[in-house]
Formats: structure tokens, sequence, C-alpha cells
């Protein structure tokens, strides 16, 4: 597989019939990110981290990779969104989880971090957003940190 530069390349090589959606997934959540995250190439996938300049010792499990906290993929039979807040922090989860029927009739698909949706019609945007805006890079910070020392 050949090495992705940049957000746009990623953005360029989604299969046609779930382009649409991705890519206004990608949207929702750049317009929603607090202060201080950014959209970046991460783990060689489409990532909303918390760069080095403010998290300098990056990510525990591979240094040179600038914090994660979000990420968007096309898999083979869905477009999965992750959100690591969600795993860490149960408050979190637990408002997701019941907000999530309020914005769409699909049944939620959910791993510890992932979200897969398979209808892309149904992709809760507005959620999305919303989810999003809840964490601050101070918040996400304090949150792995917590979890490290353990």
């Amino acid at each position: 597989m050949a090495k992705i530069n940049s957000i746009n390349e990623i953005l360029a090589n989604v299969p046609a019939d779930r382009a649409e959606p991705f890519k206004k997934l990608h949207e929702i959540i750049v317009k929603n990110l607090p202060k201080g995250f950014e959209a970046a190439i991460s783990y060689g996938g489409l990532g909303y981290v918390v760069p080095h300049s403010l998290y300098p010792n990056g990510y525990h499990c591979k240094p040179i990779e600038p914090l994660p906290f979000a990420g968007i993929a096309s898999q083979k039979h869905s477009i999965n969104f992750y959100h690591m807040g969600l795993y860490l922090d149960p408050i979190l989860f637990n408002w997701f989880v019941k907000e999530y029927p309020k914005y769409t009739n699909q049944k939620l698909d959910m791993g510890k971090s992932c979200i897969r949706f398979k209808k892309f019609s149904d992709i809760p945007y507005k959620l999305i957003g919303e989810l999003m805006k809840k964490m601050t890079v101070k918040d996400w910070i304090s949150a792995y940190e917590s979890r490290l020392k353990k």
C-alpha cells in the first residue's frame, strides 16, 4: 500500500459510493474541533490529534506520532468514526449512547471507541459535531495521562 502524504490525498481516495458522506463527516469534525486539536495523518489514516507543539511526548506507544483523539476511516463495509474520549470518559459515553437514537433510526454499532456506519445516509452528523465540542485538549490530555499512570 502506498504511503498517504496528505489529508487531501486521503479524501481523494475514498471510494466513490462513500466519498460524499466521508468528506461531510470530516468537515463536521473539523468545524467542531476544539481549539488545539488539528486534523492530521495519524497512523496512516485521517486523524484529529493533539500536535507535538502542544503535547511534545506524543502517543506513548509510538512517540513520533501526535497524541490521537479521534479519526475516521473507510473500511470494507462501513465508514468508521473513532473517538477516544468515549472510551475513557464514562459520562461522555453515556451521554452519547442516550443521544444517539434521537438523531438516527439506525441501531448503534459501537466498539470501545469505534462507531461503524453501514448506512451512510443515516450518519448523525449533528450529533458527531456536538460530541466533538464536549472535550477540550486540556480535558483529553488529562484523561489520557490519568490512564497512563495506572
